[in-house]
């Protein structure tokens, strides 16, 4: 069976880190790991808490990282590396040098990793209601991409290598990943739009298509929105976000300013900041007519304009020469247009909400098959509850009526008694128990009580007196 072992996000994380960076930061980058170039690291820093990559594995990325920070000599290597080292898998093989105690805590790491993967299997397949299927998890963790699923107790330099080049695939894939969910998000708000329109009288839907109408209206009543990266874009950055004079601005600087970690280059993060006071023209979240999932495609759409303008080595990061490079262009005055917003390009075509219409109806028509069968078994269940409800009351019914059956048996076979506890012999008999008459001396007190004649004794006559 096949499990899917990673779902994407609803958002791409703010900052999500990528492993395609200048050697010193790669992979650091991919991890959030912080390089200090003046200062070597401490083994007593604490722990970098990374942003949530939205990796199914990101704790286990985030954990086996903290780990390898504590070895001097790795950090050491990683300072040294190059693209190619890292990209080859040659750092992975520094990890055979890092200290016993490193190793030690990454093999307990990979352990608790495998444990997890395997009880995400189980939970997998209890859901599929296939509880009692035997499960071959060797052959089952060979989906799970970021170990070595051959060695489920060490952790190795192709475990290193492997979490490497997933991190680095996956993490790459955001951004196609979350443009095509916002086209599933406008095609579904089209599709629950035009059934609502459906659902009304002539005059209603003609009332709700012009309330629409004035809302797409005011929504484009906005300011010019700057082309990302442009002159305009940057000194409207310097004037009304830095405070300083527009007719003074300097690239340099600029960049300096922008770069808040002080890392030398600008990452996503600090680029997307910037786009702050642009996406402000057009979306205000206090307005039912501005969509904020719009807002954020909005911002990836410009981050993805500046580094195809301006990251010449498509690493992800925009240096300090590429952004000084990037200044010098011919386009970077020339954006009298402005920018068109998400609004101005459809995100898909009727030909492809067609197709999500008939994906919709058939997971409506799948859901709706289930929940009958989930009625009618709990129809069926109902019945099985009432039958046993009733043979439940049977049972207790008959062993009522055993133990007064019992109870009768054990009256009927014990000696009556007298009102005041003390047997009574029938006198035809002399030993056998009757009931007391009527009228006895039972408030006669005891001196007065008449003692019953006793049948005279005969004497025993012996053979001698025969």
């Amino acid at each position: 069976m096949k499990i899917e072992p990673a779902t994407m996000p609803t958002s791409v994380p703010r900052g999500a880190p990528f492993l395609l960076l200048p050697p010193l930061l790669m992979l650091s980058a991919v991890l959030a790991v912080p390089v200090d170039r003046a200062a070597p690291h401490q083994e007593d820093n604490q722990a970098t808490e990374t942003p949530d990559t939205g990796l199914y594995y990101h704790r286990y990325l985030q954990e086996v990282i903290n780990v390898l920070e504590t070895d001097g000599h790795f950090r050491e290597k990683l300072q040294a590396a190059n693209a190619e080292d890292i990209k080859s898998g040659k750092l992975s093989q520094e990890l055979d040098f890092v200290s016993h105690n490193v190793r030690t805590k990454l093999d307990e790491l990979k352990r608790q990793e495998v444990s997890r993967l395997r009880m995400l299997l189980k939970a997998k397949m209890d859901a599929k209601q296939e509880p009692n299927l035997q499960v071959d998890h060797m052959n089952l963790l060979k989906q799970f991409e970021h170990l070595d699923p051959q060695n489920q107790h060490t952790f190795e330099a192709r475990d290193l290598e492997l979490l490497i080049q997933t991190a680095t695939r996956d993490l790459a894939q955001y951004d196609a990943a979350h443009h095509e969910e916002f086209k599933r998000y406008e095609m579904l708000k089209e599709h629950e739009r035009r059934r609502y329109l459906e659902s009304l009288g002539e005059e209603q839907r003609k009332e709700a298509e012009r309330k629409l109408q004035e809302q797409q209206r005011r929504h484009r009543e906005h300011p010019k929105v700057n082309v990302p990266g442009s002159q305009a874009q940057l000194k409207e950055v310097w004037e009304e976000l830095d405070g300083l004079d527009p007719n003074r601005f300097n690239p340099k600087t600029f960049f300096i300013l922008h770069d808040i970690n002080s890392d030398g280059v600008l990452d996503e993060q600090e680029l997307e900041a910037l786009f702050t006071k642009e996406l402000e023209k057009v979306y205000d979240p206090k307005n039912e007519e501005d969509d904020m999932r719009e807002m954020e495609e909005e911002r990836l759409r410009m981050r993805e304009h500046v580094m195809k303008n301006v990251d010449t080595n498509q690493d992800r990061l925009v240096t300090l020469e590429e952004f000084l490079a990037s200044t010098q262009r011919k386009e970077f005055g020339e954006t009298a247009e402005g920018w068109k917003t998400v609004e101005m390009y459809p995100a898909y075509t009727e030909e492809e909400l067609k197709r999500f219409e008939e994906e919709l109806a058939a997971r409506e028509a799948e859901l709706n098959a289930r929940a009958q069968r989930l009625s009618q078994e709990t129809e069926a269940l109902g019945r099985s509850q009432d039958r046993l409800e009733a043979q439940k009351r049977e049972l207790q019914q008959a062993v009522l009526q055993m133990e007064q059956r019992k109870q009768q048996q054990q009256e009927q076979s014990a000696p009556p008694s007298q009102p005041d506890g003390q047997l009574q012999f029938r006198a035809d008999t002399g030993d056998a128990p009757v009931p007391a008459p009527a009228g006895d001396q039972k408030d006669v007190p005891a001196s007065e009580k008449k003692v019953p004649e006793q049948p005279p004794v005969l004497p025993q006559l012996d053979s001698q007196h025969l």
